[in-house]
């Protein structure tokens, strides 16, 4: 499982892929006696049986792997080596393609790469990378660009001596001396917070651990606010710290009881407020204190209601407040900072069927908002005297976003934007003269020619007459006659929209004859609310139909091979693909399941796992008879069958908390148990990472070469088979 609240760099688990192999129009490497994975020899492993009962509403399962879930156990640990070394032997000829795509991979990364800088405070922020370094250093310089370079943080120091390290949560305090930052070097997303001194490089003695990362300082220079995590690893608790004193003395000011609620706290754009926000999927609330008098008593902004969800922001004297009050697709209000109730708010853009309010950005002139419609997020400059308008973009399918805008009296909006076939690009916009500079564009290293692609976007009619976007990319040249590999990512959870954003890593793919697609299926919020509210609880299953019934329109349509369509999905995406290879096993070549949550009945009914308690409204509580019933009829790991399954291959990592690892590796043990076929299964475990894999900027990518050897070898090209 994954948190509803993921960023859109989260949402970077995409990948998708399609091939070709055509004489005429490729360059071909020669192969004899060509050994493919299901011909490799190898006995895999057989995890032992120990039956246990779990029973609930008159109802028992038999689980005969959750012995598996005791992660200090040699025998699991031995388990997951012996899978690992399974896996390193069937895919042992495919060695040399993993090192030439990995090679590819990173060989179009600029090795020393720089952010755009942004401007706050006196300061210009960036965050480079050297040649050789796998970690970033977070730098700044004072006044202009110009400016000598300060150093915060060089991460690939600071990483010497561990298997994994994240930096994560920089906070600078408003008199520039002083930097706070998480570290987590487990991977479990548990970060204790450091401190250092900018003036003369020393680190505090401040240490401040089992916390989200991230540190807000109020304006005094010495009190900060942060987030603890429970046994559960739910943010449950912000406690106040003063530098110089002990961890142990710092004052708890809020605890949020209710399980199914986790909370944060951040600073207003304005620097006026601290907030403390509490969240669940229905609903949330918000707290404040003036930044000046950080000692004094928070204010609740609006108190929780079931159903009401808001989020708001500050300026001059005034709150602005995106709600659904009233408003399925949110509308904007605003109140009087001194009067902060809903019966005190007033409307300033209504509710649209049509459209879904996704955020705002507040300057001294302007109001920017971002509307998704039909999929695609716009951008919408509205002065506060005026005419409003919208950004122009030239895509049928893109990714526009409001990037880091810090500074209130400004006329430029810093905006983001790639499509499919446009690499990841910074923009200075004019809001009054509404030009556009491009300030970088994310450099593809060795000559990518955007022109040599081509993206479409599709609707698919599902079975319940529902239509459903697709958005896909292959080269030109890739043959749309039903002969191309073709491979379908989806996700369709937590309300996440799924982007059609632009991926180097995936050229290596698209350069050898694949078709890539994603599904924006519901479950995920592309279509507006009512896209996401028919993905969850009891509607679950059209997330899983619409993937189906998308698969079937790319071979249907000849974007796809019928005996070469692949899918992929991660976290929540994994149990899209743990359903559709039950539901359909017969339509997929190969699939990959990347850290999956397929263990969906057990899960949520075991309370000390992380994140259960807080998506209740998302699957549903078992303990309810309806929701066990529901989930249990789609949850992977019980409607295993003795059946025939596609190729596959699960990934996951040993201290994932998001979804432990033990849910892929009891699927996989079951798997092997009842599958009639003779296909490949694979379980792929990092044994010193969590849910997002390694830390490093280019070892990631040793597990996406072999994800990409999987596909290719089961799609039958060869290393060097190539697109003209």
């Amino acid at each position: 499982m994954i948190q509803k609240q993921i960023s859109a760099i989260f949402v970077a688990l995409l990948i998708a892929t399609c091939l070709w192999h055509c004489g005429s129009e490729t360059t071909t490497t020669p192969t004899v006696n060509r050994t493919t994975m299901n011909e490799v020899q190898a006995e895999a492993p057989k995890a032992k049986k120990v039956e246990k009962a779990l029973t609930i509403h008159d109802d028992t399962r038999i689980d005969n792997y959750y012995w598996l879930n005791e992660r200090e156990d040699q025998e699991v640990i031995d388990y997951l080596n012996a899978e690992n070394d399974y896996t390193k032997t069937k895919l042992k000829h495919t060695e040399a393609f993993q090192e030439k795509l990995y090679d590819e991979i990173v060989g179009r990364i600029k090795k020393d790469d720089q952010s755009v800088p942004y401007k706050d405070n006196g300061y210009y922020y960036l965050t480079r990378y050297e040649e050789g370094g796998e970690y970033p250093i977070y730098a700044r310089k004072k006044g202009n660009l110009e400016a000598e370079e300060e150093i915060m943080l060089n991460v690939n120091e600071l990483a010497e001596g561990f298997k994994f390290y994240r930096a994560a949560g920089l906070s600078v305090s408003p008199n520039n001396k002083l930097l706070s930052y998480g570290v987590d070097t487990l991977s479990r997303r548990i970060y204790t917070i450091k401190f250092k001194n900018l003036e003369t490089g020393e680190m505090l003695t401040d240490v401040i651990p089992n916390t989200t990362g991230r540190a807000v300082w109020a304006n005094d220079n010495k009190t900060l606010f942060y987030s603890v995590k429970d046994e559960a690893l739910r943010s449950y608790k912000i406690f106040k710290h003063k530098l110089g004193t002990d961890a142990s003395e710092d004052v708890e000011v809020f605890h949020e009881a209710d399980e199914t609620f986790s909370t944060y706290v951040y600073k207003s754009k304005s620097d006026k407020y601290i907030i403390i926000g509490s969240y669940q999927t229905l609903s949330s609330e918000f707290r404040f204190v003036d930044a000046n008098t950080p000692d004094a008593k928070f204010t609740v902004f609006q108190p929780r209601e079931r159903d009401l969800e808001y989020d708001i922001a500050h300026y001059d004297d005034r709150f602005y407040v995106r709600t659904n009050k009233d408003a399925k697709n949110f509308r904007l209000m605003v109140t009087n900072e001194n009067a902060t109730t809903k019966d005190n708010w007033t409307e300033v853009i209504p509710h649209r069927a049509d459209v879904l309010l996704e955020g705002m950005d507040i300057f001294k002139d302007y109001l920017v908002l971002s509307e998704r419609k039909n999929g695609i997020t716009q951008l919408r400059v509205r002065p506060w005297e005026g005419e409003e308008h919208y950004i122009k973009f030239n895509d049928d399918a893109y990714v526009a976003y409001t990037s880091t805008n810090l500074d209130f009296d400004t006329e430029i909006l810093r905006v983001g934007y790639t499509s499919m076939t446009t690499p990841s690009s910074t923009y200075d916009y004019n809001m009054v003269t509404r030009e556009m500079e491009l300030l970088k564009q994310q450099e593809v290293v060795g000559g990518f020619n955007s022109d040599e692609y081509q993206s479409e976007r599709l609707y698919v009619k599902a079975r319940d007459g529902v239509k459903v976007p697709v958005s896909l990319v292959y080269k030109k040249g890739t043959p749309i006659d039903g002969s191309a590999p073709c491979l379908l990512y989806g996700y369709g959870s937590y309300g996440a929209s799924m982007e059609p954003y632009f991926s180097s890593v995936r050229l290596s793919l698209l350069d050898r004859g694949f078709v890539y697609a994603i599904a924006h299926i519901r479950g995920g919020e592309e279509m507006g609310r009512h896209w996401y509210e028919d993905g969850k609880l009891l509607n679950k299953k059209n997330t899983f139909t619409d993937f189906i019934d998308c698969g079937e329109h790319l071979v249907a349509n000849n974007y796809a091979a019928k005996d070469k369509l692949f899918a992929m999905g991660g976290s929540a995406g994994g149990l899209l693909m743990g359903a559709v290879v039950n539901m359909r096993p017969d339509m997929w070549k190969g699939v990959i399941a990347a850290v999956p949550f397929v263990d969906v009945v057990t899960t949520m009914l075991d309370e000390s796992i992380p994140l259960t308690t807080g998506e209740f409204d998302e699957w549903g509580n078992p303990k309810d008879k309806e929701y066990y019933e529901y989930i249990k009829s789609y949850s992977p790991y019980d409607n295993v069958e003795a059946k025939a399954y596609p190729c596959m291959m699960v990934t996951t990592g040993l201290h994932d908390s998001q979804v432990q690892y033990w849910e892929p590796a009891k699927w996989v043990a079951k798997l092997r148990e009842m599958k009639t076929d003779n296909n490949t299964l694979l379980l792929h475990t990092n044994m010193d990472a969590g849910h997002g894999g390694a830390s490093g900027r280019f070892a990631r990518f040793k597990e996406t070469a072999m994800e990409y050897a999987f596909l290719l070898d089961l799609a039958g090209i060869n290393e060097g088979e190539m697109l003209n």
